[in-house]
C-alpha cells in the first residue's frame, strides 16, 4: 500500500548523499547572492525581486541536478530570453492582465518545445514580463536582454564555475568527457535512443549519456556478496 502510494503521489526514488545535498544548497545559494546585485542595477525599488524568482527556480535544476537536459546552458539561456520575449509582446498587445499571462505562458512552452529549450523558469519569466508592474514594462523589450540575458548568462557562469570545484559534478554535462565503451553488449546507436525517445511521445528529464549508463548498471553483475560470520 504504502509502495503504490509512493507512485501515486511520485515520490522521488533517487536517494543523493550528504554531501551532494550541501553542495547543490550552498553553490544555489552563493549563486542567488550575485544574481540579487545584478538584477538590483536593472530593476531598483523592489522590481527586481520579480526576476529574481524565475532565477531562483533556475538555480535549483543548475545546482540539484546539473547534468539534467533542463538544465543545460542552451535551455537556460534561450529558454528565458524567449520567454521574456513573448511576455514583453504580450504585456503590450494582449489586452486583459490575466489573458496576457496566460497566452504569454502557453506560448512560452510551446516556443521552448520547438526550439529544444525546454527550461521551466521560463514560464515564470514571462509572467513576470506580463505581471511584474511598472519596472518591468518601463524597460519595454530592454527588459530581454537586461537583466533577463545578463541573468541568464551569469547563471550558467556560476555554475560552470561552482560545479566544476566538485570532481563528481560536470555542468555542462558534455565536460564529463567521452563515456567508457561498455564491456556487455553493443550500445544502442544515438539515433536509436531517440527513436525510442520519440515512441515515448514526453519530454524525459535525462541525458542520453546518463541513459545509457544506467542500462550498463542495469545490465552488471551484482557485486559479490561477503559471507557473513556464521553463515552457509
Amino acid at each position: 500500500m504504502l509502495s503504490r502510494l509512493r507512485r501515486l503521489l511520485g515520490v522521488e526514488l533517487v536517494n543523493v548523499s550528504a554531501a551532494e545535498r550541501l553542495v547543490a544548497a550552498t553553490t544555489g545559494g552563493l549563486s542567488l547572492l550575485l544574481l540579487a546585485a545584478v538584477a538590483a542595477r536593472a530593476l531598483p525599488e523592489g522590481g527586481s525581486l520579480a526576476v529574481i524568482g524565475s532565477m531562483a527556480a533556475s538555480a535549483v535544476l543548475l545546482f540539484a541536478v546539473p547534468h539534467g537536459p533542463l538544465s543545460q546552458p542552451w535551455p537556460v539561456l534561450a529558454g528565458h530570453t524567449v520567454s521574456a520575449l513573448i511576455g514583453v509582446a504580450c504585456a503590450r498587445w494582449v489586452p486583459g492582465p490575466d489573458l496576457a499571462t496566460a497566452v504569454a505562458v502557453g506560448l512560452s512552452i510551446a516556443a521552448m518545445l520547438a526550439l529544444k529549450c525546454v527550461h521551466p523558469p521560463g514560464g515564470a519569466t514571462a509572467f513576470t514580463a506580463v505581471a511584474g508592474g511598472a519596472p518591468v514594462h518601463d524597460l519595454g523589450f530592454a527588459f530581454v536582454l537586461y537583466p533577463v540575458l545578463l541573468n541568464a548568462l551569469v547563471m550558467v557562469a556560476l555554475a560552470v564555475a561552482l560545479n566544476a570545484a566538485f570532481r563528481w559534478r560536470r555542468y555542462p554535462a558534455v565536460l564529463a568527457g567521452p563515456r567508457p565503451a561498455p564491456a556487455g553488449p553493443q550500445q544502442p546507436t544515438h539515433e536509436q535512443v531517440l527513436a525510442a525517445l520519440r515512441a515515448i511521445d514526453s519530454f524525459v528529464d535525462v541525458s542520453e549519456d546518463d541513459l545509457l549508463r544506467l542500462a550498463d548498471l542495469l545490465r552488471a553483475p551484482p557485486p559479490a556478496r561477503c559471507p557473513t560470520p556464521g553463515g552457509a
